[in-house]
């Protein structure tokens, strides 16, 4: 089926902190609108059958809760598929938003998902009904090619958004299609946890994921690209990710992806949207990624003479790093329960320093996670404690086998490349419970290869 999705680069209240009426707030949105219709447009003509837009696109962010509220529509909770905004816009008040991507989805026939804010009135007698009276909610809209409403989600993993509320229970959303049967819906940080993201795919066989987000980069492990692809492999899913842009923020990283193959953009230079549009295969349940022919050697455990080890934070962890020096060579390292394992050799020496680091233990800063990670990183300089800074360039091809006893089924494999582009392992999987990632020369420089494991338990 071909999928789009616009990468956009919203239009912000200068002052989002300060109370509007409900007029400015649509005349403000309606501008990022009027972006979103072109490009509806524009995906049509190309073929697109769905088109997903980011995240806080329409509205923009740094509100409280208060100055939000003229920006949010009211968006029924329900998944009946019974209500076409465009149609029947009379139904419920304040609902200018959701009409216009009913009639931008009617009028190109098209399947849209997109991201507003929303509000719900509640009673007092609701225990968890905050003190003015309503709930606000952090929404993805899905919408039939005839503008009907076929599906709701509310965050569930806010990301210090003070201006919504987290759903009494996670929303498990899904929509049907002609073209590629289920869709899945979940936003932004959504997909670090268990709840809902994982438990829907798995409860629902899902295989085709629809996702909004406004994803800042942090390298070397989480920038948006990366996580997203690792994603689509580890879970064997097809993802349809928007994200906003913003660069000056960080924010920049949009795809279409499949287990083996992807279309993204990343591009922290350049300011305007960016439209993706591409033709990928619908997986269907017993599809097979080629990721899962049979593995290389996983040989025997590092030599005893490992270089020293050290420490360096990488993305607020305290990592525990050995050197990678030399052409050639075997290492390991460990931390707590986890050991990890690395063969390399390099088609040329280069001076740059590469370190092989362990993390295993609770992540708590922007966020509280457990996290095992096995990561082959390019340092930013010479010296041991630039390992774990964030680098975007390399030289070094390097050819790879890294593998980890990992505590946990959920492993996300990345590999990044020079200039944050991805490239795709030879072999990765379970042998004799470690997981492995294996790949002979990389397609540029390496930047980053690791095992990213979430051990959701133990959140």
């Amino acid at each position: 089926y071909v999928a789009a999705v616009y990468e956009h680069e919203s239009i912000l209240s200068p002052t989002p902190a300060a109370p509007v009426e409900r007029r400015s707030a649509l005349e403000l949105m309606g501008r990022n609108l009027d972006i979103y219709e072109q490009q509806v447009l524009a995906a049509a003509r190309q073929g697109a059958q769905i088109i997903v837009f980011p995240e806080d696109g329409i509205h923009g962010f740094n509100f409280t809760r208060s100055s939000i509220y003229p920006y949010l529509d009211f968006v029924p909770h329900s998944h009946s598929g019974k209500w076409n905004p465009c149609r029947e816009p009379y139904l419920y008040n304040d609902t200018e938003v959701v009409q216009r991507l009913s009639c931008m989805a009617l009028k190109n026939k098209i399947f849209l998902v997109a991201n507003l804010g929303s509000k719900q009135p509640c009673e007092r007698s609701d225990p968890r009904c905050p003190s003015d009276g309503r709930y606000q909610f952090n929404t993805n809209v899905a919408l039939a090619a005839d503008g009907t409403l076929l599906a709701t989600y509310r965050k569930h993993n806010l990301y210090f958004e003070y201006a919504f509320d987290t759903p009494p229970e996670p929303d498990y959303a899904f929509f049907d299609t002609p073209f590629a049967g289920k869709f899945g819906m979940f936003t932004c940080f959504d997909i670090l946890f268990f709840e809902p993201a994982v438990n829907l795919i798995r409860q629902y066989n899902l295989k085709q994921i629809v996702y909004p987000t406004a994803w800042m980069n942090q390298l070397p492990l989480l920038s948006a690209v990366e996580f997203q692809q690792a994603f689509a492999t580890a879970f064997n899913v097809n993802i349809l990710a928007a994200n906003i842009h913003h660069p000056t923020l960080g924010m920049t990283g949009s795809g279409i992806y499949t287990p083996v193959k992807s279309f993204i953009y990343h591009n922290m230079e350049s300011y305007g949207g960016k439209l993706i549009v591409a033709e990928i295969p619908v997986i269907t349940a017993d599809y097979k990624t080629s990721l899962e022919k049979t593995p290389g050697r996983v040989s025997g455990k590092g030599k005893e003479q490992s270089p020293p080890s050290f420490y360096a934070e990488m993305m607020y962890d305290n990592f525990t790093f050995v050197p990678v020096w030399g052409k050639k060579g075997e290492l390991q390292v460990c931390a707590n329960t986890l050991c990890c394992y690395l063969n390399y050799r390099r088609a040329v020496l280069t001076d740059e320093l590469y370190a092989l680091g362990v993390f295993d233990g609770l992540h708590t800063v922007h966020g509280t996670y457990y996290v095992q990670a096995c990561a082959l990183v390019k340092c930013g300089g010479l010296s041991f404690s630039t390992c774990g800074q964030e680098v975007t360039d390399a030289t070094a091809l390097i050819d790879f086998q890294l593998w980890g006893n990992m505590s946990t089924p959920y492993i996300f494999p990345l590999l990044l490349t020079s200039g944050v582009t991805l490239d795709f392992a030879d072999h990765m999987g379970w042998k004799n419970n470690h997981y492995f990632l294996s790949k002979n020369r990389t397609s540029a420089g390496l930047l980053t290869a690791a095992l990213y494991g979430r051990w959701y338990e133990k959140d």
